[in-house]
């Protein structure tokens, strides 16, 4: 794709918070702009951020239905009766079913898990899990990450006498399931203080009420926050209130690398001896953990998580190493054909938003798939597998776009349809994605301008090459861990120069690695895919630069290098 001309957007925060900040912190300006935006103007104010202290939970009867699916929970313990729990086959899901049963069983319960195959059972509970549950004698099942639009399924389940409490974060439809409780923070009538739960964080919440309502050691939940910070960082969630409490102690349990199946996936993935970050959560062990499910069992990724066994785990974290590299290989392919499809098919000038599909594509790669196509063409973007007359869907957007709202516009063409405003699934008759396509882009052209499809960048504040010194870097340290609601500071510098010679690198050379200089400074640094902008720095002019300070650790050196965002012309952003 070639060079896109990203629109600049400087955050602009109040000044005269900037100056209180500036004044109790006695730090720069943009120290102050850097932490106004995230809430801080005194020390007060900071100590929260700065100190996430297990405290500072909310407590967790707060949640609407909390003491019913405690109560429910206890007796069945108390009974000595299994239960079942049934998680999603993502990151989220399969994380809090192995916290949410390996804590059960630690209580003196019974518990068993399931986890939906992709392909034959798609998303959400299903009857193959709720016939599981049949079969080995559980009346109760609890679902994590799942199950807040599950209407045909609990009642199927109470025909089958199996009881249903549903843990989930997922928006709530028009109507409710009968379940014995629905812990959700996202339901309209739910006063629960904080509404960023991933999935795991609801039955984490769960967890917690039940040691404290059964008189049990709260260690036996914090034990297992490593698993709950997995599935915060990999769902995307902002890390901050609750997430950020659980996050920081998560990433502590991380580092003891105490979990056989968490240790020996860090290491086949080639990642021993390199610290723990949000970031390598994200993008160096979700997506080995996704590949149980999107094109095999994901029951083996609960496996993993939950073995006491070194030799298992290493077996189990190589199958899945394996398998995201063909997941990798069937995902290019796809994303090939839709951009060949979008070339072929589609205006670019006339839609705002894209409808893709094609027969045969992997139902587990298309929600990478449509947020690579987003990103390529900026638009929101919907990409469908089809086999036999019906197409699963899987769509993502940007700000801007409420994808739930635009499929509740649709819901008459969909034979089903759920997610977030930014992240959605649907099922369609093939018959109808014709129409659906249709309507889906006229919503987009009524709702967005060509303006807000432009690619933007979002600025923290602009300064010198020369105030980015170890302080800086202490200070930026200080704001960990990153992640959504709490992203690495991004800033600009102008007039900076270029120095020494710029190299394309990279297996395809499409990375950019350089110097500028500013002010008696010179920093390093890396380009991710920036190729494009090469030539800008050999025009010997001052150029501006959008970029992240982080620090690079090279053969025990650590110096500050700056990954780029973005380079414009001087005077040109």
């Amino acid at each position: 794709m070639p060079e896109q001309n990203i629109v600049w957007e400087f955050t602009e925060p109040d000044p005269a918070l900037v100056a209180q900040a500036r004044q109790a912190f006695d730090v720069p300006e943009i120290y102050a702009r850097i932490l106004v935006q995230r809430g801080i103007t005194n020390r007060e104010e900071g100590s929260p951020f700065f100190k996430p202290q297990r405290e500072r939970l909310h407590d967790p009867f707060l949640m609407r239905n909390m003491e019913a699916a405690v109560s429910r929970v206890l007796e069945q313990i108390s009974a000595q009766r299994p239960l079942l729990i049934f998680g999603d086959y993502d990151v989220d899901g399969t994380t809090a079913a192995a916290m949410l049963s390996q804590f059960i069983k630690s209580i003196g319960g019974s518990a068993s898990t399931y986890i939906p195959n992709r392909e034959r059972e798609g998303y959400g509970l299903s009857k193959g899990g709720i016939e599981y549950a049949v079969l080995i004698g559980a009346d109760l099942l609890i679902t994590c990450d799942c199950g807040i639009n599950a209407v045909e399924m609990v009642a199927y389940a109470a025909d089958k006498g199996v009881a249903v409490i549903i843990t989930d974060h997922h928006l709530p439809g028009d109507k409710l399931p009968a379940a014995v409780a629905i812990l959700n923070p996202k339901q309209a009538d739910c006063p629960y203080p904080f509404k960023g739960l991933c999935g795991g964080g609801v039955a984490f919440k769960l967890a917690q009420a039940l040691a404290e309502r059964g008189g049990h050691d709260p260690e036996l939940v914090w034990q297992h926050a490593d698993l709950i910070a997995l599935g915060i960082a990999a769902d995307i969630v902002p890390i901050l209130d609750e997430n950020r409490v659980i996050v920081q102690h998560g990433l502590e349990l991380l580092k003891r690398r105490s979990r056989p199946g968490l240790a020996a996936l860090w290491q086949v993935a080639g990642m021993a001896g390199k610290s723990i970050t949000i970031g390598r959560l994200v993008f160096g062990v979700a997506p080995k953990i996704n590949a149980a499910g999107r094109l095999g069992d994901a029951g083996r990724a609960v496996d993993l998580l939950t073995t006491t066994n070194h030799y298992q785990a290493v077996s189990i974290a190589r199958e899945l190493l394996a398998e995201n590299k063909r997941r990798q290989q069937i995902q290019e392919q796809t994303v090939e054909e839709a951009i060949y499809q979008v070339h072929a098919e589609h205006d670019l000038d006339s839609e705002m938003a894209l409808v893709l599909a094609g027969e045969g594509w992997h139902q587990g790669v298309i929600g990478i798939v449509a947020a690579r196509i987003r990103d390529l063409f900026h638009r929101p973007t919907a990409i469908i597998s089809l086999a036999n007359g019906v197409g699963k869907g899987s769509l993502r957007s940007m700000a801007g776009f409420d994808l739930y709202r635009a499929l509740g516009d649709c819901a008459d063409l969909l034979a089903g349809y759920g997610g977030h405003v930014v992240a959605a699934g649907l099922t369609i008759t093939a018959g109808n994605l014709p129409a659906f396509r249709e309507r889906f882009v006229a919503l987009a052209n009524d709702r967005l301008t060509p303006e807000k499809l432009l690619p933007r960048q979002l600025l923290d504040g602009e300064t010198g090459l020369d105030m980015l010194d170890r302080r800086f870097i202490r200070f930026i340290n200080s704001l960990e861990p990153y992640g959504p609601g709490n992203r690495r500071p991004v800033l600009a510098s102008r007039g900076v120069l270029s120095a020494g010679t710029p190299r394309l690198v990279g297996e395809s050379a499409m990375h950019l690695k350089c110097a500028f200089t500013q002010n008696g400074a010179t920093f390093e640094a890396i380009g991710f895919n920036m190729a494009d902008h090469y030539e800008k720095l050999l025009l010997d002019q001052p150029l501006d630069i959008a970029y992240v300070v982080e620090e690079n650790d090279w053969q025990g050196k650590r110096s500050i290098q700056l990954q780029l965002k973005d380079i414009k012309l001087g005077g040109s952003a």
